[in-house]
């Protein structure tokens, strides 16, 4: 058995660009930034962003073209997936992208007068892991030294 499963949240990079392939099937592709930030020998704050390229494909893609925009912050859940192509001067190219199976809009709804119902939608809850059975008693708390040694609080 293999698993390639992918959870990312993060800001989209630009505007989603959104094809409609033969028999009306809808393709979005847009790129997403996640971040991390920490504090190096030195003590100063370092980001480190990584750029992703997303794919939704048919009704998934339609909302996306709907309501996604530059800055919108995202949840997208997927799978990775890396392919080949030629670009227009013949050389062969590679490309990784997440191809996205569930995605959620989070944060604050831009100023519109376009579905005010939804200001705020928190991660999913039914994509979290299940617990433990209950007679299985986890103690492992982890040691993360970048982060003084606490174990580390996941918002989901």
């Amino acid at each position: 058995m293999s698993v390639n499963k992918v959870i990312l949240v993060g800001n989209v990079g630009k505007d989603p660009e959104t094809r409609y392939l033969d028999e009306n099937t809808a393709v979005c592709k847009f790129s997403l930034a996640t971040s991390e930030v920490y504090r190096n020998r030195e003590g100063e704050k370092v980001t480190q962003t990584e750029w992703h390229n997303i794919v939704l494909w048919r009704g998934l893609a339609q909302v996306a073209e709907k309501y996604v925009k530059k800055g919108s912050q995202l949840y997208i859940e997927g799978r990775i997936r890396s392919r080949s192509y030629d670009d227009k001067d013949g050389n062969r190219r590679y490309i990784t992208e997440v191809v996205g199976d569930n995605m959620q809009m989070l944060g604050r709804k831009a100023d519109s007068n376009q579905g005010q119902e939804q200001q705020q939608t928190p991660a999913p809850q039914q994509q979290t892991p299940a617990s433990p059975p209950a007679n299985t008693e986890n103690t492992d708390k982890g040691s993360f030294p970048d982060k003084g040694g606490e174990p580390d609080d996941l918002p989901f």
